[in-house]
Formats: C-alpha cells, structure tokens, sequence
C-alpha cells in the first residue's frame, strides 16, 4: 500500500498528496515501548514511554543536515548519547529509516534562530518566542551533501508523510503548527530548508482526534 502511494506521489508532481487509505493513528499515538507505523521502519533508540508524560510539544519543525546517505544513524547515535546537544528528536536516513534517539520529555537544542525578531531575511513576527526548541519536536533529514539544494528522497517523503500524522495524533499537533526551518529562521540562500516537507504535510491536513471537532 505504500509503494502504492508512493508512485502516485511520484506521478502527481512535487506537491502531490498521496492518496492511500488513511492509517488509524488513534491506537498507535497511544502506544509505549516501539510502535512500529505502516510502512515506515523505526528504530527506536529510546523507547517511548507514556505520552501525557511527554514535553508538551506544540509544534514539528522539518529540518534537513548538510550530511551524507547514512549521517542520520550517526546523529542519532550522538543525539541518544547527549539528547540536549545541538540537534533533533528524530532522525530519517535517505533509505526511510527513522531514528527515534531521545526521551519524549529531552529537550534537544534546535530551532533556536526562530527567536530572532530581526525579521532580516523570512518574516518571523509570528513565530518569534513562539515556535522553540521548548515547544517543538524536530524530525532531521539528512542526505543534502555535498549540495544542500538536494532535496530529500523519495523514501523519506513517504516515511515523513506517516511519520508526522502519528506525531499529530500523538501530541495533538495541528497541520498549521507543522513548521520548515527556513520558515521560523533564514539558514541559507541556496535552498530553502524543509519547505517542501512541511508544505507536504500541511496539504494534508490532518486533524488529530483530540480537536475532532475540526473534521
């Protein structure tokens, strides 16, 4: 089924959504231990706990390294050793594996540019002191090297677009509040980090059964 949605992702163009069944998130964002999503193989580095004991994520920020196929087990692996260093929650190699490195309730150091109010480069009066590394989860996709304008594989989009529904359901995260780097803080002229991913995700429009009213 998701090979299936994949090449009717790959067929739609760029911005197509892919039109599969909808899983049932519901159970799963309920889940401890290692669930495992249709689809997508997680490697779980930390196993989650309980989610109401998780930090009170409000937001998901889309970001991509400037590494090559095979750094996102790498950052992981560091990420698992020292969950607060500079970096992400999640991890998703060019292959669609994602890596689950940290605790629910760590606080990794990413999205930190987003309280920049200088408005220099990308408008962030709406983001400023909003969107945090406090209040955000962080899913990194690596594989741009040695060209940032790269743009992420098809595996990832595929791992991404379930990935970032279970998130949702999970934390009770709107599709308005899923975020690109480039779109909270400029990083760098060439390319525009996360916004394809992000763009993906909001055309989703996903509404978690927490704010089913929504539907």
């Amino acid at each position: 089924m998701i090979k299936l949605a994949l090449a009717i992702f790959l067929a739609g163009g760029a911005f197509a959504v892919p039109a599969f069944a909808e899983p049932d998130f519901s159970e799963l964002a309920k889940a401890a231990g290692t669930p495992q999503l249709p689809g997508v193989h997680i490697i779980y580095l930390t196993p989650l706990g309980n989610p109401a004991d998780a930090n009170p994520w409000k937001n998901i920020i889309a970001h991509q390294t400037e590494g090559p196929a095979g750094s996102a087990k790498a950052g992981a692996a560091e990420q698992a050793k020292n969950p607060t260093r500079r970096g992400v929650t999640i991890w998703v190699e060019t292959d669609g594996t994602v890596y689950w490195a940290t605790a629910e309730n760590a606080i990794p150091t990413h999205g930190d540019g987003g309280n920049r109010n200088d408005n220099k480069y990308v408008d962030n009066t709406k983001t400023f002191h909003a969107v945090t590394k406090e209040n955000s989860i962080g899913v990194e996709f690596s594989g741009n090297y040695p060209d940032v304008r790269k743009p992420v594989t098809a595996a990832q989009t595929a791992a991404w677009l379930v990935l970032v529904r279970f998130l949702q359901e999970r934390y009770g995260i709107p599709p308005e509040n899923i975020y690109a780097h480039n779109w909270i803080d400029f990083k760098d002229s060439r390319y525009c980090e996360g916004c394809e991913l992000a763009t993906l995700a909001r055309k989703l429009n996903y509404i978690p059964a927490a704010d089913s009213t929504r539907r």
